[in-house]
């Protein structure tokens, strides 16, 4: 029995059919004709999403991701140095004395997972310096992942590569020069590094790496273009956060600060969260809520799955590639 076949069999109810109802309507919204961003929040990338979402890349089943500058450069981090990572499957268990042990091994843990600062981010950072460099004498600016797609097809990390190819995503975003929204990039390792650079002088125009409001200036031109009422665009939001609500924003920015109201709504929504509805929280809004700020209509098709990311995501995208 593959995964498909599985899932529709066992997965009758409540959230499990949640999933199979949000897939479906995935994949009726691509045979439609429609577009799907993906947003990536949180660590997906750590969490070896890359595995799946690679082939919905190569599959042109995803037409413009948005995620966090974390997920940006740590698919990148596994990619080269996927052997020295170290899983601790008792982080709970964990006292401030064991942490302070893996800082000082340099062991950077997220949740059961640590990231090895000198073999991934200080390898990744030789890199991207030389590029930043080039770029700041050239007087030219690009955007993050700009820069790591000119990384990834420059060769010049082949020699580190520690998983198959094809299991990272953003290597599968460079090959096709995917569409990438990445707000807020300066919250990650590379954006804390990039500052040092400036604050040292080794940058000397911090433009150099383009900013979030250029993003959205991008997303907008982007999304004014690409979608129509014959091929409008989906939303499928993993986690949270601001790869989720800075680019869901384009919408109402479109219709009521630049008047192009003949701009449709997203076509298709659908977020996987652990977040409960409370107060203010944006993350654990219902669907409905968004139909108020003009992002959805009445009628979009709307999911919402209250689940871990890290075991429903695949289990979608093992739907939509009909695995």
């Amino acid at each position: 029995m593959n995964v498909t076949n599985f899932l529709k069999h066992h997965y009758r109810h409540f959230n499990a059919a949640a999933l199979i109802d949000a897939a479906e309507g995935y994949n009726k919204h691509l045979a439609e004709g429609g577009k799907m961003m993906i947003t990536l929040a949180g660590a997906m990338s750590t969490a070896e999403m890359g595995i799946q979402l690679a082939e919905l890349i190569r599959q042109d089943k995803v037409q413009i991701i948005s995620c966090t500058g974390a997920n940006l450069e740590e698919d990148i981090f596994n990619l080269v140095a996927h052997d020295f990572y170290e899983r601790v499957p008792n982080y709970r268990d964990l006292t401030p004395a064991d942490e302070q042990a893996l800082l000082e091994r340099h062991m950077n843990r997220v949740t059961d997972t640590c990231i090895p600062e000198e073999e991934a981010m200080r390898r990744l950072e030789h890199s991207v310096l030389k590029f930043w460099e080039k770029a700041d004498k050239a007087g030219e600016q690009y955007f993050p992942h700009e820069f790591f797609y000119q990384i990834l097809k420059s060769g010049e990390l082949e020699q580190y590569y520690q998983i198959d190819p094809k299991d990272s995503w953003m290597l599968a975003a460079a090959e096709k020069n995917l569409p990438i929204i990445c707000p807020g990039w300066e919250d990650s390792t590379l954006g804390n590094i990039f500052a040092g650079h400036v604050i040292s002088g080794d940058i000397k125009n911090v433009h150099t790496v383009r900013t979030g409001i250029e993003y959205m200036i991008y997303l907008a031109d982007w999304y004014t273009q690409q979608a129509t009422e014959e091929s409008k665009v989906g939303f499928f939001q993993i986690g949270g956060g601001i790869a989720g609500d800075f680019p869901i924003c384009v919408v109402p920015m479109l219709h009521q600060d630049l008047g192009r109201t003949s701009v449709p709504l997203w076509g298709y929504f659908c977020q996987i969260s652990d977040s409960t509805t409370s107060y203010g929280s944006y993350s654990g809004a219902v669907p409905n809520e968004k139909i108020t700020w003009g992002k959805l209509g009445q009628d979009t098709p709307k999911f919402i799955i209250e689940s871990d990311a890290t075991i429903v995501a695949p289990l979608v995208f093992a739907m939509v590639l009909g695995q």
